[in-house]
This record gives C-alpha cells, sequence and structure tokens, in this order.
C-alpha cells in the first residue's frame, strides 16, 4: 500500500494493534504503507536511527526520539505517539526539523485510571501479602486501609487525574488535586479541592501521580518530600517511573513511614534486578501495563494512525503537540 504514506511509516510500539483489530482496519482505510521495527521495542536513539532512514512517519511508545534520530531520517514529516506522554520526543529538535508530533489524548485515560485505583485498592488492602501467604499455607487475614473517608490526593488533574477523581470518589473518598496549570473551574466541576503540592503531601491519605517529569528531570517525589507525607500514607504512580526517588521510597516504606508504593512506570524499563523497590516491603509493582486494555489499544492505534495520515495527506492534525504554546511548527512536505 502507498496512499497517503508516499513511503513507510515505521511503528517500533510492540503493543500496537495486538489486542484490537481497530488500528489495522485504520491502515487499510488510510492506505499506509506500514512497517514494523526490525528490532522489540522500546528503541534506543542508535536503534531508530537504523529504523527512519527512509521513513515519513514515525509511531512510538517510549522509544526516545532524539535530535540525532530526526537527522537520521530525511524523509520524516510527523511522529505519532501511540498514548499521552510526549517526554521521550525532543519536541524542539523535532519543531526546528519541521516534523509534526501528534499523540492521542484521552485515548487510554480510562484504562489507566482503573490500573491506579486497582493498585490503589492492592496496596491500602494488602492483597499481594494475603495472596502469597495463603499459598504458603497461611491464614493470615490481614487489615488494610477503607477507602470510604480518607483523602486521596491527585498530582496533576488532567484526563487521566480526573477519571481516577471520579472513580475515588464513587469510593467515598475526599478528593484533592494540585495542578498549577488548571483554571478554578477545573477543579470546582469534578467537585475536588484544590490545594499546593505541600498541603497535598502534609494531609493524604493516598497520593496518586498523573505529571509528566518536571523539565529539569529530578523526582517530583524526593526524599524530602516522602518525609513530609503523612505518616502511614500510600503513593500510586502510573505516571513516570522517574517522578519518585526509588531508594528513598525503598527507605521509608522499611521504616514504616510510608504505608504502601504501588507503581506500574520506572526509571528503568525493564527494571534492573537490583532495583530498590523489588525488595522492599509493601509494593505492588506492574510492568508499564497503565494502557493495556483492549479498549485503549483500540483507540490509541486508530486515533495515531488517523492523525499520521492527515499531516501526510497537507491536513492540520487533531492532536498536535508543539513544543511551546507559541511556536508553530512548519511540517515538512
Amino acid at each position: 500500500m502507498t496512499g497517503a504514506g508516499l513511503g513507510p511509516v515505521v511503528v517500533t510500539t510492540p503493543s500496537f494493534g495486538l489486542y484490537s483489530d481497530a488500528p489495522w482496519q485504520a491502515i487499510e482505510a488510510e492506505q499506509l504503507d506500514v512497517r514494523r521495527s526490525r528490532a522489540k521495542g522500546p528503541l534506543s536513539p542508535a536503534q531508530l536511527r537504523e529504523e527512519v532512514t527512509e521513513a515519513v512517519a514515525l509511531i512510538v511508545g517510549v522509544d526516545r526520539v532524539d535530535a540525532s534520530v530526526l537527522a537520521a531520517a530525511p524523509h520524516l514529516k510527523v511522529i505519532g505517539k501511540h498514548g499521552v506522554g510526549i517526554d521521550n520526543i525532543d519536541l524542539q529538535a523535532a519543531a526546528e526539523a519541521g516534523v509534526t508530533v501528534v499523540r492521542t489524548p484521552g485515548a487510554n485515560s480510562r484504562a489507566v485510571a482503573d490500573l491506579a485505583v486497582t493498585l490503589l485498592l492492592a496496596g491500602a488492602r494488602k492483597l499481594l501479602e494475603a495472596d502469597r501467604t495463603l499459598r504458603a499455607g497461611a491464614w493470615n487475614q490481614l487489615f488494610g486501609q477503607e477507602m470510604h473517608g480518607r483523602t486521596l490526593g491527585l498530582i496533576g488533574f488532567g484526563q487521566i487525574g480526573r477519571e481516577v477523581a471520579r472513580r475515588g470518589a464513587g469510593f467515598g473518598c475526599e478528593i484533592t488535586a494540585y495542578d498549577p496549570f488548571l483554571p478554578e473551574e477545573v477543579f470546582a466541576r469534578d467537585g475536588v479541592r484544590r490545594c499546593s503540592l505541600p498541603e497535598l503531601l502534609a494531609t493524604s491519605d493516598f497520593i496518586s501521580l498523573h505529571v509528566p517529569m518536571p523539565p529539569d528531570g529530578s523526582p517530583l517525589l524526593s526524599r524530602e518530600a516522602l518525609e513530609t507525607m503523612k505518616p502511614g500514607a500510600g503513593v500510586v504512580n502510573t505516571s513516570r517511573g522517574g517522578l519518585i526517588d526509588s531508594a528513598a521510597a525503598a527507605d521509608l516504606l522499611r521504616s514504616g513511614h510510608l504505608g504502601f508504593l504501588a507503581a506500574d512506570a520506572f526509571e528503568e524499563e525493564p527494571i534492573p534486578p537490583d532495583h530498590p523497590l523489588l525488595s522492599a516491603p509493601n509494593t505492588v509493582l506492574t510492568p508499564h501495563i497503565g494502557a493495556c486494555s483492549d479498549g485503549a489499544n483500540a483507540a490509541m492505534g486508530s486515533d495515531v494512525i488517523h492523525d499520521v495520515a492527515r499531516v501526510l495527506r497537507g491536513e492540520p492534525p487533531h492532536h498536535p503537540v508543539s513544543p511551546d504554546p507559541s511556536t508553530t511548527t512548519q511540517t515538512r512536505h
């Protein structure tokens, strides 16, 4: 198929169209020449450079797309993110190269929110420890925390954060949120109390993270920040692994200052065997499966294909990403 593509569209994310036919139907409808990467993702910049020499479009998951990848792709017109977070893509380098970046906001919001609440419940009710001890022959009726009447603090109140808020409210939680980039009416509409980050850390029984990495790459929940949390509080991270100082979190789990930590994202993926959280108590760890649902897989794949095709046809995409609101990205033609 050639159609709108005028060249190959390289897909690196292994989960693309894995649990749904919808993305493949979108490819057929758009008449794109889609090719899987030769190596299994996530790919390093060096591996990506080998894949993109003829590509007119690149669809990635968490692969690191830096300036060297763009320099190796003279025909590239568009990068599509199979998901929402775009901190793995050098947006400024893409803008300077005239490459449009698109993503799929909202496509995986419900799936990630479902997992966040699942992890919260598993940590609060000690489900993994109960399962493990039962299988070992013990009958330990472990006591945990109810959600009703507890304060659930959300760091980040975008689409996923708002979905988590609605689920938490259904369990009877009081919901607070920190997000300095949103107007007050967004919080009021969902009946959520806006607060500062220090207040959220000090008053929340459960904290759920829904933000990108800070620009300087430092953990938002540093050792100092974690130590200001309410003793016994639990943390859920379905966003980015680097948001939490894992070594500090492991120490505070052992001391009991942290009640539990449930994580679906890590600084390095797959995580190394000596990762500090692997040996820490009261943890629930999953291999970045937040978007691994049938609905999210269908929506992310289809949405990114249609937006990539729009760019290749010279049409404005539905969900472009700019390195800065004041920056206008020129598309290669």
